[in-house]
């Protein structure tokens, strides 16, 4: 009979591509384990890295981005088992991949359905055209713990932004067995970053941050609608099950160009 003690797993953040501990050292039980709990300065080095990660990640091809996104949907295929025991089962893993793959596939039709060819009274070309908003703060619902995580993220990254996610609190394993997927395929690190611990301790320090340009909350919270309006943060409420392109739509700024007709 063997003597060795397994190697227990620690739950850490996902920052910047890398899995750190909070730099206070602290956890926290949930889901009866010790899960990292995050500080504000947790928060300000996500910030950080998600500013650092936006331009490269803004400047790929929707196509690309959209083969990244495909990328991520077979790497949580292939950890269904393990990520069926984090959430409901097997079925809410199974809608929670069809939903990254429905991104995907929005992600080189945007400038399509959002944008347009203007008519003005002039020589000119117009066109209205859909960029993303930038660094994309979002709060977790609490469930469904898988769906509603992937539910959020998606239409944030398909559209070009960085993400720093405030996971459930109360159920946070989904998304960091979710991490995990995201460091072995095609997203930049960077690109997400998620932090776990007490939301009433970590939303208004996102809420508040300067370099933050969205929000979005799974309910209204006037508190953090308030401290996001002292930085003109656009912010967004969204059904934790929603599905639709104009979860896209919420955080992309619409650039209007003219070019001379014949030049």
């Amino acid at each position: 009979m063997s003597s060795r003690l397994p190697v227990r797993k620690t739950y850490k953040l996902f920052i910047g591509g890398g899995f750190p501990r909070s730099e206070s050292g602290r956890t926290y039980e949930a889901e009866g384990q010790n899960v990292a709990r995050a500080s504000r300065k947790d928060v300000r080095d996500a910030v950080r890295a998600a500013r650092s990660a936006f331009p490269k990640w803004a400047g790929l091809t929707a196509y690309n981005r959209g083969q990244v996104l495909y990328r991520l949907a077979e790497m949580v295929e292939s950890r269904t088992a393990e990520f069926a025991e984090l959430c409901s089962g097997q079925e809410e893993v199974e809608r929670s991949i069809d939903r990254i793959v429905w991104y995907a596939g929005w992600a080189d039709k945007l400038s399509q359905v959002l944008g347009a060819s203007n008519p003005v009274a002039g020589p000119y070309f117009n066109f209205t055209l859909p960029e993303p908003t930038g660094v994309v703060g979002v709060v977790v619902p609490d469930e469904p713990p898988l769906l509603g995580l992937v539910s959020r993220i998606a239409p944030v990254l398909v559209g070009g932004n960085a993400a720093v996610v405030l996971a459930s609190e109360t159920h946070p394993l989904a998304a960091i067995e979710l991490t995990e997927a995201i460091a072995t395929s095609d997203v930049p690190g960077g690109v997400v970053n998620v932090l776990t611990g007490y939301r009433s301790e970590l939303a208004p320090w996102l809420a508040a941050h300067v370099d933050v340009n969205a929000l979005d909350l799974p309910a209204s919270d006037a508190d953090l609608e308030r401290a996001a309006a002292d930085s003109v943060k656009r912010v967004h409420h969204a059904k934790a099950d929603a599905q639709s392109p104009w979860e896209i739509a919420a955080f992309l700024e619409l650039k209007t160009v003219w070019h001379p007709i014949g030049v």
